[in-house]
């Protein structure tokens, strides 16, 4: 008797693990529990390892399990990907959907986005996972990383979906009692806010003027009171007056226009942090891979205006 997996194993058993128990998920095969318990034996015997713990109460994944119904899920939606490919249906995307966004950003920008998304597009079940650092770009854990900045690895695809800048702020209050700095370097007499965040260097602000032959790069080490890795906990110490803050402008661009944060060194350029979906290679055909990220572009724009 053979002991991989066989084809038609894999929908089942990726609808029983998405099932909150053996009944549930009998219901949504149309077969009995009994029938289910009994092929999930067999499973089990031919693969000689369990895929289940089952319980009274409950009914959880076995570490192999558990890597079944992760391949399964891709398997399936890859299914769903060629279906829709074939049939040239790119209005109507389905499948699992898995995206990874920062903290900050995923929380205000791309969750609002991924719930419009759900409305119109109700056949994509998306997972949403937020990291303080993004993963590695040939993780194969999600189906597009929205990110800062484009990446370098020619592995993975990137599309540009919206131009951020990262702007230095701080409040009013903050600026009426510290002299205004005019000059990169006089930040290091300023409380600045530092974000730990990413692969970027630890409190060093870069900050250029001119263009071509004439630019000018400034490296700056800023130092302050305050530091943390999320950057709305960075924000509200900033809105408080409690210091100087180097932040995307997608996340304060509303404080700037209240005029609770006002720019600091305006007249100088600091680093780019526009906003790109990545996602790999295999993705490019992904009707529902596809669909989102021009849903985010499109949502992203109409954002800034």
């Amino acid at each position: 008797m053979s002991n991989t997996i066989q084809p038609s194993e894999i929908s089942f058993f990726a609808a029983v693990a998405s099932s909150a128990s053996l009944s549930a998920g009998a219901r949504e095969l149309g077969i009995t529990t009994s029938a289910v318990s009994k092929r999930l034996l067999q499973m089990a015997a031919r693969l000689g390892f369990s895929l289940l713990n089952r319980t009274t109460r409950r009914m959880s994944l076995t570490p192999e399990g558990e890597v079944l119904f992760d391949k399964a899920r891709r398997i399936l939606a890859d299914i769903d990907d060629l279906n829709q490919l074939m049939a040239h249906d790119k209005d109507a995307p389905k499948g699992l959907l898995r995206v990874n966004a920062t903290l900050g950003f995923g929380r205000m920008h791309v969750a609002p986005i991924i719930a419009r998304f759900s409305e119109k597009y109700s056949e994509v079940h998306v997972q949403l996972q937020l990291s303080a650092h993004p993963p590695p770009l040939t993780d194969d854990s999600f189906d597009v990383c929205v990110r800062f900045g484009e990446p370098p690895d020619a592995r993975v695809l990137a599309r540009y979906l919206a131009s951020n800048r990262r702007l230095i702020c701080a409040s009013p209050k903050y600026i009426a009692g510290h002299d205004q700095p005019t000059r990169p370097h006089e930040l290091v007499r300023h409380n600045c806010i530092v974000i730990r965040q990413g692969e970027e260097s630890y409190g060093v602000w870069r900050l250029s003027s001119g263009a071509g032959e004439k630019k000018r790069v400034e490296m700056v080490k800023v130092r302050g009171n305050l530091s943390t890795n999320d950057g709305e906990i960075a924000v509200n110490w900033a809105l408080g007056g409690l210091g100087v803050l180097m932040r995307a402008e997608f996340d304060i661009r509303r404080y700037l226009a209240s005029g609770r944060l006002v720019q600091v060194l305006p007249q100088y350029d600091t680093p780019g942090a526009d906003i790109y979906a990545v996602y790999p290679q295999r993705h490019q055909l992904s009707t529902r891979v596809q669909v989102f990220v021009e849903f985010a572009a499109a949502a992203l724009k109409a954002d800034r205006v």
